[in-house]
C-alpha cells in the first residue's frame, strides 16, 4: 500500500509541472524552447543529486555492460512523448488529447506486465486489472470532458491517424517508465536512471530546437517568476520514482496509480488556481470522475 500510494504522489509532479511549464512557455514563447529549459534543470539537478549520493557525477556505466540497446532509450520516448502532445493538441483537441494518451499507457503498461517485457517482471493479467483499467479510462474521460471543450481541425481522412499517433504517444511513457525501471536494477540507482533519462533527452531537444530554429520570440508578453525555472525538478522526481516504483507493484499498477495521482491533483491546481494557471471550478460530474478513477486504482491492486 505505501508504494501504492508513493505512485500517486509521483503522479501529482506531472501537473504541477505543467502548470510551472506554462508559465515558462508563455515567458520563452516557444513550447519546444520551455521543455529544454525543463529537461536541462532536471539533468543538472539530478547530476547534483547523483554526486551528494554516489559522489560521483556519472552513473556507472559499466555495469551496463552487455545490456540490449533499447535500455538506453528511456530520454528519446521522453521527448517523444512530450512533443507529441505539442502536436496533437491542435489537430485533436482536448479530450482525445489527454484520453487516447491514456489509453496507451494503460493498454502498454498491461501487455508488459503479461509478458514481461523490456526486462519487467512478469505479472499475469486477471479480471480485476482489465476491469481497474477500463474503470480509469472511463474515469478520466468523465473528468476532462466537457460540453463545448475545444476540438481538433484534423480533417476525417486524417483523424483516426492522429487518434493512433496519439495512443502511440501514451504507449512510449509507458514502456519509458519500464525501460528505466530496468535500467535503474542495472545501475544500482533509479536515480542513475532517472539522470541518462534525462541526458539523453536533454541532447534530443537541443538538436530539435537547433533544426527547427525554436528560439526564444521576441516580444513575448509573460510575466517571469523564480518557480517557472524549477519545473525540470518535478520532471526529475517523476521519472525517478516512476523507475523506482515498476520493479516493486509492476508498469500496470504504477501506470494507473500515476495516473491517478496526475487527474487528483489537476482538478486541485484547476479549483484553486494554484502555479499562476486559470481557476476552472469543479463540477460534480468531474467529482465523480475522481471517484471512478480511484475505483479503478484500487481494483487494479486487488490482486
Amino acid at each position: 500500500m505505501l508504494a501504492l500510494l508513493s505512485a500517486v504522489l509521483v503522479g501529482w509532479c506531472t501537473p504541477a509541472q505543467t502548470a510551472v511549464n506554462a508559465r515558462l512557455r508563455t515567458f520563452v514563447g516557444h513550447p519546444l524552447m520551455s521543455s529544454l529549459i525543463s529537461f536541462a534543470v532536471g539533468t543538472l539537478s539530478l547530476l547534483v543529486l547523483h554526486f551528494i549520493l554516489f559522489s560521483a557525477l556519472l552513473p556507472p556505466f559499466g555495469q551496463a555492460a552487455g545490456q540490449p540497446w533499447w535500455i538506453w532509450t528511456g530520454g528519446v520516448l521522453g521527448v517523444i512523448f512530450l512533443t507529441g502532445n505539442i502536436v496533437l493538441f491542435p489537430r485533436l483537441g482536448g479530450v482525445e488529447t489527454v484520453v487516447l494518451p491514456i489509453v496507451g499507457q494503460i493498454a502498454a503498461a498491461m501487455v508488459i506486465d503479461q509478458w514481461g517485457v523490456f526486462g519487467a517482471q512478469q505479472r499475469s493479467l486477471s479480471v480485476w486489472r482489465v476491469l481497474g483499467a477500463a474503470l480509469v479510462c472511463f474515469g478520466v474521460f468523465i473528468v476532462v470532458y466537457r460540453p463545448g471543450l475545444q476540438t481538433g481541425h484534423a480533417h476525417s481522412q486524417g483523424l483516426w491517424l492522429w487518434r493512433a499517433l496519439g495512443v502511440l504517444a501514451g504507449v512510449c511513457t509507458a514502456t519509458q517508465m519500464a525501460i528505466n525501471g530496468t535500467l535503474g536494477v542495472v545501475l544500482g540507482s533509479p536515480i542513475s536512471a532517472a539522470l541518462v533519462s534525462f541526458s539523453v533527452g536533454t541532447v534530443l531537444l537541443i538538436v530539435l530546437v537547433g533544426a527547427l530554429r525554436a528560439w526564444p520570440r521576441k516580444g513575448t508578453t509573460g510575466e517571469g517568476s523564480r518557480w517557472m525555472w524549477f519545473g525540470g525538478v518535478l520532471g526529475a522526481v517523476y521519472v525517478a520514482g516512476a523507475a523506482a516504483l515498476v520493479p516493486i507493484i509492476g508498469a500496470g499498477v504504477t501506470v494507473v496509480a500515476v495516473l491517478a495521482g496526475n487527474m487528483l491533483l489537476s482538478q486541485l491546481i484547476d479549483a484553486t488556481g494554484a502555479l499562476g494557471a486559470r481557476r476552472i471550478p469543479v463540477a460534480a460530474r468531474q467529482i465523480v470522475g475522481l471517484i471512478v478513477i480511484v475505483l479503478g486504482v484500487l481494483a487494479v491492486r486487488a490482486v
